[in-house]
């Protein structure tokens, strides 16, 4: 039994829609920093970040960084297609996690708290910080669009991590707007994942169609 901590439109998605591929019994706990209840306070023991996802594995071990546990899920049910049998296609998709991780990813943290990384920053100075970290972002899934091709996936001819962490990710800060002009057949990968039959249910539960 997995145990994911996660929210409606964040991160836990990915993990989510990794854990319907594998079909591995799980429950979710709801919670996260702008949405604390006591579910919190277990959070906070597991994960002193207090971040989501967290994923507490069937012997109690804790990960975090939606990467690392789409790594791990991959590498721990192989059969899931998750991470791609083949050794150079597996390398690729493993790249472009971490790639989304390390700048995507990161890039969201600063447009959320853009106080965090300027002392004493005044509402100028942060709206200036998020419209540079904003127009950097699209910049990498423009580089992303163009490293990972659909083939017909973006980590090879299965519906696995990458595409789920691309989807997710791609959903904030105006992201998918800009792809659709900037990289129209990438967007249209996009919507392809996530109308996928294998995690259509989880994409909807949280981006709910208006």
């Amino acid at each position: 039994m997995y145990t994911l901590y996660g929210n409606n439109g964040s991160g836990s998605a990915a993990i989510e829609a990794a854990l319907a591929i594998i079909g591995a019994p799980s429950q979710l706990v709801e919670t996260a920093s702008w949405a604390q209840n006591e579910a919190y306070a277990r959070l906070l023991e597991v994960n002193p970040l207090g971040q989501i996802p967290t994923l507490v594995l069937a012997d109690g071990t804790v990960l975090s960084e939606s990467a690392a546990i789409l790594i791990h899920l991959g590498l721990a049910h192989p059969d899931s297609g998750l991470l791609p049998r083949d050794g150079a296609s597996r390398a690729q998709a493993i790249r472009g996690l971490v790639f989304i991780a390390a700048n995507c990813y990161a890039a969201i943290g600063i447009l959320d708290y853009p106080e965090r990384w300027c002392e004493e920053a005044d509402e100028a100075t942060q709206k200036r910080i998020r419209a540079g970290t904003r127009s950097r972002l699209h910049l990498y899934w423009e580089m992303f669009a163009d490293l990972f091709p659909a083939r017909p996936f973006l980590g090879g001819s299965e519906l696995g991590a990458l595409d789920l962490h691309a989807a997710v990710v791609s959903r904030w800060a105006g992201t998918r707007p800009h792809l659709q002009k900037a990289r129209p057949m990438f967007y249209d990968t996009l919507l392809r994942i996530e109308a996928h039959p294998k995690v259509a249910p989880v994409f909807a539960k949280h981006w709910p169609q208006k």
